[in-house]
């Protein structure tokens, strides 16, 4: 990959990071779950009048719409407002990756190598060690907040698993147009949930407060930056390179969101997590070098023609023969 290339990958892993901040001062205002329909109806609407809908079965398209539209932010945003930390977030939010692999092997029959499942057990174990830790410690997250992120991990692999198999040809469509899923079932939730009186005095004191603007920014900033122009890049990389290469830069994401959250909103995530996020992080780097462990197939010996002795005659062909 040239210096070029790396340099956008780093980029992409900066702007997704600065992602969970953005959503902190986002979630200071909205609720969660108006949070969820607002990112996706601002989305949603440009995309259905400007960009041609992929040509991939419907049911993938609804597939990755649920897994990583409705049911990871429905989790993430949940957990985020109910006490998680936006850096501690997008360490445990890796859990993603791990439970892709394990999905994969029991719904597509996968089979997993040996390095993968050691990655996998490496990063659930440096999960598992989190949890407790948040279940122990005083004055820090709930673990209901752990465990509503890990759910909302699981959600982002089935989405991997639906985008996966819909193979579409212009991967960033399928991005795009994953995002006309959640407005309509994420909004009526909202307003089961979460009531019409708060969600009518959200939207219309955005615009009366400092907090409402911040609020603004954010929401604005996880549209058009972490999504839009980050998974922009980050297709057109996977696009230009094998994934093999381009996906390690990812892990970035991380550094990046426990980084951002300390430097901008003061968020101390406790050394002790960092060290059991690092083994997060070390498990899927592992597991993502791993491969397949099918066994590949023989190469064929390729024929040797056979020289003809003058005057011989020549052998039927397969379509004449009885």
């Amino acid at each position: 990959m040239p210096a070029r290339d790396r340099a956008l990958a780093c980029l992409v892993a900066v702007l997704w990071g600065l992602n969970f901040p953005a959503t902190e001062l986002a979630l200071a205002h909205f609720p969660p779950l108006l949070l969820v329909a607002l990112r996706f109806a601002l989305l949603a609407v440009p995309t259905v009048l400007l960009v041609p809908r992929p040509r991939v079965p419907v049911r993938w398209l609804l597939g990755y719409g649920l897994g990583f539209g409705v049911l990871q932010f429905l989790f993430l945003y949940t957990a985020m407002d109910a006490g998680m930390p936006p850096g501690l977030a997008s360490i445990v939010l890796q859990s993603s990756a791990p439970f892709t692999v394990l999905l994969g092997a029991f719904l597509l029959r996968e089979r997993l190598s040996g390095r993968q499942a050691a990655g996998v057990l490496v990063a659930v174990a440096g999960l598992g060690g989190i949890a407790l830790h948040r279940a122990a410690a005083d004055g820090g997250a709930p673990v209901a907040a752990v465990l509503l992120t890990l759910a909302g991990g699981l959600g982002w692999a089935l989405g991997n698993l639906s985008s996966r198999l819909a193979r579409p040809p212009r991967p960033l469509h399928l991005v795009l147009w994953m995002s006309v899923v959640p407005p309509v079932p994420v909004a009526a939730a909202s307003l089961a949930l979460e009531g019409p009186e708060r969600v009518l005095t959200a939207l219309t004191t955005a615009t009366s407060s400092t907090t409402g603007w911040l609020a603004l920014a954010g929401l604005a900033y996880v549209v058009v930056l972490a999504t839009l122009l980050g998974s922009g890049l980050w297709t057109s990389l996977l696009a230009r390179h094998p994934s093999g290469v381009v996906a390690p830069f990812s892990m970035l994401v991380p550094v990046a969101g426990v980084s951002s959250s300390w430097l901008l909103l003061g968020d101390r995530t406790p050394a002790v997590e960092i060290a059991l996020g690092a083994v997060v992080v070390a498990g899927v780097l592992v597991g993502a070098g791993g491969g397949s462990s099918a066994v590949p197939r023989r190469p064929e010996r390729p024929a040797v023609p056979r020289r003809r002795t003058p005057g011989a005659a020549r052998p039927l062909g397969p379509s004449l023969r009885p």
